[in-house]
Protein backbone atom coordinates (compact mmCIF):
# COMPACT_ATOMS: atom_id res chain seq x y z
CA UNK A 1 0.00 0.00 0.00
CA UNK A 2 0.92 3.59 0.19
CA UNK A 3 0.61 6.08 2.40
CA UNK A 4 0.84 10.20 1.76
CA UNK A 5 1.67 11.57 5.35
CA UNK A 6 -0.48 14.24 4.77
CA UNK A 7 -3.13 12.19 4.18
CA UNK A 8 -2.95 9.09 6.10
CA UNK A 9 -4.33 9.39 9.61
CA UNK A 10 -2.73 6.05 11.10
CA UNK A 11 0.66 7.63 10.72
CA UNK A 12 0.55 8.79 14.41
CA UNK A 13 0.31 5.02 15.34
CA UNK A 14 3.44 4.01 12.77
CA UNK A 15 7.01 3.44 15.00
CA UNK A 16 8.60 6.72 15.72
CA UNK A 17 11.48 5.45 13.13
CA UNK A 18 8.74 5.24 9.96
CA UNK A 19 7.66 8.38 10.88
CA UNK A 20 10.58 10.47 10.72
CA UNK A 21 11.30 8.75 7.59
CA UNK A 22 7.70 9.79 5.91
CA UNK A 23 9.53 13.12 6.36
CA UNK A 24 11.24 14.57 3.47
CA UNK A 25 13.81 16.35 5.03
CA UNK A 26 15.25 12.82 6.95
CA UNK A 27 16.85 12.36 3.80
CA UNK A 28 20.34 13.49 2.29
CA UNK A 29 18.55 14.15 -1.33
CA UNK A 30 16.04 16.56 0.08
CA UNK A 31 12.90 14.62 -1.88
CA UNK A 32 9.88 16.37 -2.49
CA UNK A 33 7.26 13.91 -1.42
CA UNK A 34 7.92 10.15 0.57
CA UNK A 35 5.89 7.55 -0.34
CA UNK A 36 5.85 4.35 2.25
CA UNK A 37 4.81 1.16 1.25
CA UNK A 38 4.75 -2.28 3.21
CA UNK A 39 5.30 -5.71 2.78
CA UNK A 40 4.96 -8.55 5.72
CA UNK A 41 8.68 -7.54 6.52
CA UNK A 42 9.90 -4.34 5.14
CA UNK A 43 8.99 -0.51 4.68
CA UNK A 44 9.73 0.35 1.74
CA UNK A 45 10.41 4.03 1.53
CA UNK A 46 10.23 6.05 -2.37
CA UNK A 47 11.84 9.10 -1.72
CA UNK A 48 12.68 10.43 -5.26
CA UNK A 49 14.86 8.58 -7.60
CA UNK A 50 15.94 6.68 -4.51
CA UNK A 51 14.66 3.70 -2.69
CA UNK A 52 15.28 3.30 1.01
CA UNK A 53 14.19 -0.91 2.29
CA UNK A 54 14.04 -1.35 6.21
CA UNK A 55 13.34 -4.57 7.65
CA UNK A 56 10.56 -4.50 10.43
CA UNK A 57 11.58 -5.93 13.65
CA UNK A 58 9.65 -9.68 13.05
CA UNK A 59 9.78 -13.42 13.46
CA UNK A 60 8.03 -15.05 10.64
CA UNK A 61 9.30 -18.57 11.24
CA UNK A 62 10.73 -18.79 7.69
CA UNK A 63 12.46 -15.37 8.74
CA UNK A 64 13.94 -13.59 11.94
CA UNK A 65 14.49 -10.03 11.91
CA UNK A 66 14.02 -9.18 15.48
CA UNK A 67 17.82 -7.67 16.40
CA UNK A 68 19.55 -5.12 14.66
CA UNK A 69 22.47 -7.55 14.49
CA UNK A 70 20.24 -9.86 12.10
CA UNK A 71 19.12 -6.83 10.29
CA UNK A 72 22.31 -5.51 9.51
CA UNK A 73 23.56 -8.84 8.49
CA UNK A 74 20.76 -9.47 6.25
CA UNK A 75 20.86 -6.15 4.70
CA UNK A 76 24.47 -6.60 3.87
CA UNK A 77 22.90 -10.13 2.19
CA UNK A 78 20.66 -8.36 0.05
CA UNK A 79 22.79 -6.06 -1.26
CA UNK A 80 25.25 -8.77 -2.07
CA UNK A 81 23.19 -11.44 -3.59
CA UNK A 82 20.66 -8.87 -5.46
CA UNK A 83 23.71 -7.43 -7.12
CA UNK A 84 24.51 -10.44 -9.13
CA UNK A 85 21.42 -10.05 -11.09
CA UNK A 86 20.65 -6.40 -10.58
CA UNK A 87 24.41 -4.34 -9.96
CA UNK A 88 23.25 -0.83 -10.85
CA UNK A 89 20.04 -1.20 -8.46
CA UNK A 90 21.61 -1.77 -5.22
CA UNK A 91 23.77 1.34 -4.06
CA UNK A 92 24.63 0.06 -0.14
CA UNK A 93 23.05 0.22 3.49
CA UNK A 94 22.55 3.27 5.11
CA UNK A 95 22.69 3.15 9.04
CA UNK A 96 19.59 5.05 10.62
CA UNK A 97 20.93 6.88 13.25
CA UNK A 98 19.69 9.03 16.33
CA UNK A 99 21.39 12.05 18.00
CA UNK A 100 19.46 14.42 20.55
CA UNK A 101 16.33 13.09 19.65
CA UNK A 102 16.46 13.44 15.77
CA UNK A 103 16.46 10.33 13.69
CA UNK A 104 17.86 10.76 10.20
CA UNK A 105 19.71 8.49 7.28
CA UNK A 106 23.53 8.81 8.11
CA UNK A 107 25.69 11.41 9.76
CA UNK A 108 26.60 10.94 13.39
CA UNK A 109 24.66 9.30 16.44
CA UNK A 110 23.32 6.44 17.79
CA UNK A 111 22.80 3.63 15.08
CA UNK A 112 19.26 2.47 15.83
CA UNK A 113 18.59 0.60 12.30
CA UNK A 114 20.04 0.23 8.87
CA UNK A 115 18.23 0.23 5.54
CA UNK A 116 19.13 -0.81 1.65
CA UNK A 117 19.74 1.34 -0.20
CA UNK A 118 17.99 1.43 -3.77
CA UNK A 119 18.04 3.34 -6.93
CA UNK A 120 14.24 3.76 -8.28
CA UNK A 121 13.13 1.40 -10.39
CA UNK A 122 10.24 2.35 -13.50
CA UNK A 123 7.50 0.60 -12.23
CA UNK A 124 5.94 0.83 -15.99
CA UNK A 125 9.08 -1.07 -16.80
CA UNK A 126 7.98 -3.35 -14.99
CA UNK A 127 7.47 -7.31 -16.56
CA UNK A 128 3.77 -7.64 -15.00
CA UNK A 129 2.95 -3.81 -16.13
CA UNK A 130 3.96 -4.71 -19.44
CA UNK A 131 2.09 -8.26 -19.39
CA UNK A 132 -1.18 -6.63 -18.44
CA UNK A 133 -0.31 -4.28 -21.21
CA UNK A 134 0.25 -6.78 -23.68
CA UNK A 135 3.95 -4.97 -24.53
CA UNK A 136 5.92 -8.20 -23.64
CA UNK A 137 7.36 -10.06 -26.55
CA UNK A 138 9.21 -13.43 -27.59
CA UNK A 139 12.43 -11.43 -27.89
CA UNK A 140 12.37 -9.79 -24.40
CA UNK A 141 11.88 -13.78 -22.88
CA UNK A 142 14.71 -14.95 -24.60
CA UNK A 143 17.06 -11.74 -23.63
CA UNK A 144 16.10 -12.77 -19.98
CA UNK A 145 16.53 -16.31 -20.55
CA UNK A 146 19.82 -15.55 -22.14
CA UNK A 147 20.83 -13.79 -18.83
CA UNK A 148 20.07 -16.41 -16.40
CA UNK A 149 21.43 -18.30 -18.43
CA UNK A 150 25.07 -17.01 -18.06
CA UNK A 151 23.97 -16.15 -14.17
CA UNK A 152 23.29 -20.02 -12.80
CA UNK A 153 26.37 -20.94 -14.74
CA UNK A 154 28.32 -18.72 -12.56
CA UNK A 155 25.98 -18.89 -9.38
CA UNK A 156 27.72 -20.66 -6.40
CA UNK A 157 26.82 -24.64 -6.04
CA UNK A 158 28.38 -27.03 -3.17
CA UNK A 159 28.04 -30.41 -1.61
CA UNK A 160 26.03 -28.27 1.04
CA UNK A 161 23.83 -26.39 -1.74
CA UNK A 162 23.59 -29.68 -3.90
CA UNK A 163 21.87 -31.40 -0.75
CA UNK A 164 18.84 -29.02 -1.53
CA UNK A 165 17.95 -31.40 -4.67
CA UNK A 166 17.97 -34.42 -2.90
CA UNK A 167 14.75 -36.32 -3.06
CA UNK A 168 14.07 -36.09 1.13
CA UNK A 169 14.53 -32.36 1.04
CA UNK A 170 12.10 -32.27 -2.03
CA UNK A 171 9.62 -34.49 -0.12
CA UNK A 172 10.16 -31.87 2.77
CA UNK A 173 9.49 -28.94 0.41
CA UNK A 174 6.44 -30.39 -0.94
CA UNK A 175 5.43 -32.05 1.64
CA UNK A 176 4.74 -28.79 3.91
CA UNK A 177 2.88 -27.31 1.22
CA UNK A 178 0.48 -29.65 1.32
CA UNK A 179 -0.07 -29.75 5.42
CA UNK A 180 0.14 -25.73 5.23
CA UNK A 181 -3.07 -25.60 3.01
CA UNK A 182 -4.92 -28.23 4.66
CA UNK A 183 -7.10 -25.59 6.19
CA UNK A 184 -7.71 -24.22 3.01
CA UNK A 185 -9.98 -27.20 0.91
CA UNK A 186 -13.29 -26.06 0.65
CA UNK A 187 -12.04 -22.32 0.75
CA UNK A 188 -9.65 -22.32 -2.26
CA UNK A 189 -9.36 -25.98 -2.96
CA UNK A 190 -11.43 -28.91 -3.58
CA UNK A 191 -10.73 -31.93 -1.86
CA UNK A 192 -10.47 -33.76 -5.22
CA UNK A 193 -8.21 -31.14 -6.30
CA UNK A 194 -6.10 -31.55 -3.63
CA UNK A 195 -5.62 -34.80 -3.26
CA UNK A 196 -5.06 -35.25 -7.42
CA UNK A 197 -2.39 -32.67 -6.77
CA UNK A 198 -0.70 -34.23 -3.77
CA UNK A 199 -0.82 -38.41 -5.11
CA UNK A 200 0.54 -36.68 -8.55
CA UNK A 201 3.60 -35.38 -6.99
CA UNK A 202 4.54 -37.89 -4.27
CA UNK A 203 4.21 -40.66 -7.20
CA UNK A 204 5.92 -38.19 -9.59
CA UNK A 205 9.25 -37.95 -6.67
CA UNK A 206 8.86 -41.70 -6.38
CA UNK A 207 9.15 -42.50 -9.93
CA UNK A 208 12.00 -40.15 -10.59
CA UNK A 209 14.29 -40.37 -7.83
CA UNK A 210 17.33 -41.45 -9.96
CA UNK A 211 16.50 -38.07 -12.46
CA UNK A 212 16.58 -35.99 -9.23
CA UNK A 213 19.92 -37.94 -8.71
CA UNK A 214 21.11 -36.69 -11.83
CA UNK A 215 20.46 -32.96 -11.63
CA UNK A 216 22.55 -33.03 -8.49
CA UNK A 217 25.04 -34.92 -9.71
CA UNK A 218 25.37 -32.56 -12.80
CA UNK A 219 25.51 -29.79 -10.67
CA UNK A 220 22.11 -28.47 -11.54
CA UNK A 221 21.88 -27.36 -8.13
CA UNK A 222 22.57 -23.61 -7.48
CA UNK A 223 22.51 -21.27 -5.30
CA UNK A 224 19.76 -18.90 -7.09
CA UNK A 225 17.00 -16.12 -7.41
CA UNK A 226 14.74 -18.11 -5.39
CA UNK A 227 11.65 -15.64 -6.36
CA UNK A 228 11.63 -15.10 -9.69
CA UNK A 229 8.03 -14.10 -11.26
CA UNK A 230 7.18 -11.15 -13.14
CA UNK A 231 7.04 -8.49 -11.06
CA UNK A 232 10.76 -9.06 -9.97
CA UNK A 233 11.76 -8.05 -13.37
CA UNK A 234 12.68 -4.79 -14.93
CA UNK A 235 13.37 -3.55 -18.12
CA UNK A 236 15.13 -0.46 -18.18
CA UNK A 237 18.81 0.15 -20.29
CA UNK A 238 19.12 -3.39 -19.54
CA UNK A 239 17.33 -6.38 -17.32
CA UNK A 240 17.35 -5.97 -13.94
CA UNK A 241 15.87 -9.03 -11.67
CA UNK A 242 15.77 -7.72 -8.54
CA UNK A 243 14.42 -8.37 -4.55
CA UNK A 244 15.63 -12.63 -4.58
CA UNK A 245 15.84 -14.25 -1.66
CA UNK A 246 18.22 -13.40 1.43
CA UNK A 247 16.35 -14.53 4.47
CA UNK A 248 16.00 -18.11 3.98
CA UNK A 249 18.62 -20.51 2.00
CA UNK A 250 16.59 -23.25 1.52
CA UNK A 251 13.74 -21.35 -0.93
CA UNK A 252 17.37 -19.93 -2.74
CA UNK A 253 19.23 -23.22 -3.01
CA UNK A 254 17.25 -25.18 -5.78
CA UNK A 255 17.50 -26.59 -9.15
CA UNK A 256 17.68 -24.03 -12.71
CA UNK A 257 14.73 -26.36 -13.37
CA UNK A 258 12.97 -25.02 -10.44
CA UNK A 259 13.47 -21.70 -10.90
CA UNK A 260 12.78 -21.44 -15.00
CA UNK A 261 9.71 -23.24 -14.13
CA UNK A 262 8.46 -20.24 -11.68
CA UNK A 263 8.78 -17.67 -14.53
CA UNK A 264 7.19 -19.51 -17.10
CA UNK A 265 4.11 -20.98 -14.52
CA UNK A 266 3.59 -17.07 -13.90
CA UNK A 267 3.40 -16.41 -18.03
CA UNK A 268 0.84 -18.90 -18.20
CA UNK A 269 -0.65 -17.32 -15.17
CA UNK A 270 -0.95 -14.29 -16.98
CA UNK A 271 -2.42 -16.24 -19.93
CA UNK A 272 0.60 -16.21 -22.08
CA UNK A 273 1.43 -19.82 -22.84
CA UNK A 274 2.85 -18.69 -25.93
CA UNK A 275 5.68 -16.40 -23.94
CA UNK A 276 6.05 -18.94 -21.49
CA UNK A 277 7.00 -21.58 -24.23
CA UNK A 278 9.32 -18.85 -25.79
CA UNK A 279 11.11 -18.43 -22.34
CA UNK A 280 11.49 -22.25 -21.85
CA UNK A 281 12.83 -23.18 -26.02
CA UNK A 282 15.46 -20.29 -25.29
CA UNK A 283 16.86 -21.31 -21.89
CA UNK A 284 17.23 -25.03 -23.42
CA UNK A 285 19.23 -24.09 -26.29
CA UNK A 286 21.47 -21.24 -24.49
CA UNK A 287 22.14 -23.65 -21.81
CA UNK A 288 21.66 -26.91 -23.65
CA UNK A 289 19.47 -28.26 -20.71
CA UNK A 290 17.23 -30.73 -22.38
CA UNK A 291 17.03 -32.62 -18.97
CA UNK A 292 14.83 -29.34 -17.34
CA UNK A 293 12.05 -30.31 -20.14
CA UNK A 294 11.55 -33.52 -17.98
CA UNK A 295 10.86 -31.68 -14.96
CA UNK A 296 9.11 -28.59 -16.04
CA UNK A 297 5.91 -29.71 -15.55
CA UNK A 298 6.50 -31.23 -11.78
CA UNK A 299 7.83 -27.68 -11.05
CA UNK A 300 5.38 -25.52 -12.37
CA UNK A 301 3.08 -27.33 -10.56
CA UNK A 302 4.86 -26.80 -7.46
CA UNK A 303 5.16 -23.26 -7.84
CA UNK A 304 1.57 -22.86 -8.60
CA UNK A 305 0.71 -24.54 -5.70
CA UNK A 306 3.22 -22.76 -3.35
CA UNK A 307 1.47 -19.29 -5.12
CA UNK A 308 -1.88 -21.08 -4.22
CA UNK A 309 -1.09 -21.60 -0.76
CA UNK A 310 0.13 -17.98 -0.15
CA UNK A 311 -3.03 -16.47 -1.11
CA UNK A 312 -5.02 -18.79 1.17
CA UNK A 313 -2.47 -17.28 4.05
CA UNK A 314 -3.70 -14.06 3.34
CA UNK A 315 -8.01 -14.85 4.32
CA UNK A 316 -6.65 -15.42 8.03
CA UNK A 317 -4.74 -12.46 7.95
CA UNK A 318 -7.28 -9.60 10.42
CA UNK A 319 -5.88 -6.75 8.30
CA UNK A 320 -6.61 -7.54 5.33
CA UNK A 321 -10.26 -6.09 4.20
CA UNK A 322 -12.85 -8.35 2.99
CA UNK A 323 -12.64 -6.84 -0.68
CA UNK A 324 -8.86 -8.10 -0.67
CA UNK A 325 -9.83 -11.32 1.16
CA UNK A 326 -12.26 -12.14 -2.00
CA UNK A 327 -9.21 -11.13 -4.66
CA UNK A 328 -7.47 -13.37 -2.54
CA UNK A 329 -9.13 -16.24 -2.77
CA UNK A 330 -10.02 -15.60 -6.14
CA UNK A 331 -6.02 -15.44 -6.55
CA UNK A 332 -5.56 -19.13 -4.97
CA UNK A 333 -8.39 -20.81 -6.70
CA UNK A 334 -7.02 -19.81 -9.80
CA UNK A 335 -3.32 -21.00 -8.84
CA UNK A 336 -4.57 -24.12 -7.51
CA UNK A 337 -6.43 -24.83 -11.16
CA UNK A 338 -3.00 -23.79 -13.12
CA UNK A 339 -1.42 -26.10 -10.67
CA UNK A 340 -3.80 -28.91 -11.91
CA UNK A 341 -3.01 -28.56 -15.15
CA UNK A 342 0.25 -29.10 -15.13
CA UNK A 343 -0.45 -33.03 -14.05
Amino acid sequence: MTTNPEEDSTTSRLPELVQALLDPKTYPEAPGRVQLMQTQMSFVFIAGDFVYKVKKPVNLGYLDYTTLTKRRFFCQREVELNRRLCPDAYLGIVPIVKARGKISLGGRGRVIDCAVKMRYLPQDRMMNVLLANNQVSAEMVTQVAQKLVEFHKKAETNAAISAFGDIGTIMVNTEENFDQTEKSIGRTISQEKYDRIRNYTRRFIENNASLFGQRVAGGRIRDGHGDLHAAHICFTDSICIYDCIEFNERFRYCDVASEIAFLAMDLDHYGRADLSRSFVKAYVDFSQDEELLKLLNFYKCYRAYVRGKVESFKLDDPYISEEEKERSRQAASSYFELAESYI
